[in-house]
């Protein structure tokens, strides 16, 4: 088969399956179902007379020829991502869409009132809004423009700090009402609302030298939405940014011996995409809001 007739949609379709190695997993990253997933495997595995994966019970894995195929069809993605970006460059409109990716509690607590000033001012542009702990991938198209705790490290993206948001650990007056105010010495015996899967409160809790397991929360929650609202119902004691806190007047600020370390927030585009008007009036937008 000549290299110019083959269908790029099917060479996604393999990519994504070798990245995830099944079709249940590869399913709902390409909003496609698995018959429609195996058909268009099979139809890509016929054009180029080669099976490129082995199906066994755990999922597929790559052949030879599927490993051989991997770095060019890795290629080609790179190049399509490289032609839309400068396509989206040319955009000279406003009306349009802007890809915004944040953390829940960014997205929940203090872009809504962002947003709504800005869509009131530029109606013609359309905000999609990733709510989202994970590091979406820009140079992957995820979105367009990120509000992250991290710095991004990709030289073709553009990136502005914003400032650093201080951090501490609170809880309702209702709670210190029932438990009284908590100090060093009874940090465990208190009630303290903690992540599931995610092990960033583990550490921080040995960092401050006390070394707990994860049943020491007596709640679990990764989304930091519910573990907030979990707090602000009385159920225990939780960290959050002193900025989100100073907004609710029933809450206290507890345990201030313990130093935990201010979050920097950034704000990451293209590079390419920051000279797109609509791309460009968000992106200032948001550096003026949170700037302040």
């Amino acid at each position: 088969m000549r290299a110019n007739s083959l269908d790029w949609s099917l060479l996604q379709t393999f990519l994504v399956l070798a990245e995830t190695g099944s079709l249940n997993r590869a399913a709902p990253v390409l909003g496609q179902s698995q018959p429609t997933l195996s058909r268009q495997l099979a139809a890509l595995e016929a054009a180029l007379g080669q099976s490129l994966f082995e199906r066994h019970a755990r999922g597929l894995s790559l052949t030879p020829a599927g490993q051989a195929l991997l770095p060019a069809a890795q290629r080609m993605r790179e190049g399509a991502q490289e032609l839309a970006l400068a396509l989206s460059a040319q955009d000279q409109s406003l009306a349009g869409t802007v890809r915004l990716t944040a953390s829940e509690i960014v997205c929940a607590y203090f872009l809504p009132s962002v947003l709504s000033d800005l869509r009131q001012r530029h109606p013609e542009i359309q905000i999609e809004l990733v709510a989202s702990n994970e590091v979406e991938n820009l140079l992957e198209r995820s979105a367009d423009i990120a509000l992250r705790m991290v710095r991004p490290d990709q030289a073709t993206l553009v990136a502005r700090k914003l400032g650093d948001w201080p951090v501490g650990v609170f809880a309702h007056q209702d709670y210190l009402a029932r438990h009284g105010m908590p100090t060093m010495d009874t940090v465990l015996s208190h009630q303290w609302l903690g992540y599931d899967r995610n092990d960033q409160m583990l550490r921080g809790f040995a960092a401050a030298g006390f070394a707990v397991q994860p049943d020491f929360f007596g709640f679990r929650c990764d989304n930091q939405v519910v573990v907030w609202e979990a707090m602000r119902a009385g159920m225990g004691l939780a960290v959050g940014a002193l900025a989100l806190a100073a907004r609710e007047p029933d809450l206290v600020q507890v345990l201030p011996e313990i130093q935990i370390p201010a979050l920097p927030m950034w704000l990451t585009a293209h590079r390419e995409l920051r000279d797109t008007p609509r791309l460009r009036l968000v992106f200032d937008a948001l550096a003026e809001a949170f700037s302040a």
